[in-house]
């Protein structure tokens, strides 16, 4: 007889295989540790930036410490406690920052800390486009968190429309996602589409149902719990409520 799972058990994510690294390999925790820093570069940057820190040493700063912390020998120290990836995250740069102040390191271009692949002008441009009125080093990593998950879950989305070939009608209903202002009516895009306004709000329908999945999927990868998901989710919302 199978015996049958838990029903709040939470399954593995990339930052779970990082704080179980105690009892799980740890290259495998450390690829799931770089995966997550690829993911977080523009936060990090952003944050760094609004700090004062100008792109070059901004650049510089955050592969240097993505690099200390995969160089790191006390992941086993990381336990379910540490909570959230982002507040992890932050909290270390934090304190790698004040570290580097501490002992007036100066960070030279172009040394041993390319870790990641990345497209600096291109995260600048979107940076520059940014409102900074008010806006604090904080604030501005948690808006491009939340900014840098919802990509994600569009790109994520699209895919699998793409996949049914349904990419155009994808492109035509995203705007209804996460917008709800100046948007056009459904009979509107029935005829674009050549479907009844019905089969269009369903569509819809299905689709914000999908994307809310996929949110949660994303979510749940830099959580240690199924219970903060619907709290991370809330502070993604608040993040981009307070531009």
């Amino acid at each position: 007889m199978t015996t049958p799972k838990p029903v709040n058990q939470f399954h593995t994510t990339r930052w779970s295989i990082v704080i179980g690294v105690g009892q799980l390999d740890s290259q495998k925790a450390k690829i799931a540790l770089a995966d997550l820093c690829q993911l977080y570069w523009l936060p990090l940057y952003s944050y760094l930036r609004r700090t004062g820190s100008n792109p070059a040493d901004a650049e510089d700063i955050v592969q240097s410490f993505i690099a200390m912390l995969l160089e790191r020998r006390d992941l086993e120290s990381l336990s379910p406690e540490k909570g959230r990836f982002r507040s992890f995250l932050l909290a270390s740069l934090k304190h790698y920052l004040s570290n580097l102040r501490d002992q007036q390191r100066t960070l030279k271009r172009g040394g041993s800390y390319r870790t990641i692949s990345i497209e600096i002008e291109a995260d600048e441009r979107r940076l520059l486009c940014e409102p900074i009125e008010k806006e604090t080093p904080e604030s501005c990593f948690q808006r491009q968190w939340a900014l840098m998950i919802l990509d994600r879950v569009k790109s994520g989305l699209r895919t699998e429309f793409a996949a049914k070939g349904r990419e155009e009608q994808f492109l035509k209903l995203e705007i209804y996602l996460t917008s709800d202002r100046n948007i056009p009516g459904y009979a509107e895009v029935a005829t674009e589409l050549g479907m009844t306004e019905a089969a269009i709000k369903m569509a819809v329908s299905r689709m914000r149902k999908r994307f809310r999945e996929i949110l949660r999927e994303e979510i749940a990868q830099t959580v240690s719990s199924e219970e903060e998901i619907d709290d991370e989710i809330h502070c993604l919302i608040s993040a981009l409520q307070s531009r």
